[in-house]
């Protein structure tokens, strides 16, 4: 017992020695990489071990929940989308009911609640000439690509609202534009 307590008594003290040593002096890592991580560099550029963080994906690959565009952004897209470019989604409740929600967050402020192109931003002259629904000729299509890619001085959605939200506003815009004919 006593031989025990002698060894526990040593291993003690070297271990406060090796661990309570000299702050200035390298002692004895166990773990290197948790205190010398590999460095990457952002935004794809090579690294000083030529590593990236941001790695080329798959040619031909898409990525999950993104559905490609194949009309550009140009005149002659716009008018092919018009003319060939239809909804995929039948104009149920929910679909219409989530429709007039996205709306309201990223269309009414310019547009106006009912499309009549009165919106809080058109009512505190902020920006002129904001079209009215009956206005203008519209299809799902142009429709649908103006939120895709944007059109004068709207700008595009693509990027907050997802291909079934920009479809369930075309469906909701749609409406709107039959209540101000009716």
């Amino acid at each position: 017992m006593k031989k025990l307590k002698k060894i526990s008594i040593a291993l003690i003290v070297l271990a406060t020695v090796v661990s309570c040593g000299d702050k200035h002096t390298r002692s004895l890592e166990y773990m290197p990489d948790m205190y010398v991580s590999v460095p990457y560099e952002p935004n794809g550029t090579e690294g000083v071990n030529g590593k990236s963080s941001n790695l080329e994906p798959v040619a031909g690959t898409i990525a999950r929940g993104h559905v490609p565009y194949e009309y550009a952004d140009t005149n002659q897209g716009y008018e092919s989308a018009k003319n060939t470019l239809k909804n995929p989604l039948e104009a149920t409740e929910k679909n219409l009911e989530n429709g007039k929600k996205m709306y309201g967050i990223y269309c009414a402020v310019c547009h106006g609640k009912t499309g009549d192109g009165n919106g809080i931003l058109a009512e505190r002259e902020k920006f002129s000439g904001v079209p009215n629904y009956i206005d203008r000729e519209l299809t799902e299509g142009n429709i649908y690509h103006v939120i895709m890619y944007g059109r004068n001085l709207m700008g595009s959605h693509a990027s907050q609202l997802t291909t079934k939200e920009r479809w369930q506003v075309v469906s909701y815009v749609e409406k709107l534009r039959n209540d101000l004919l009716n």
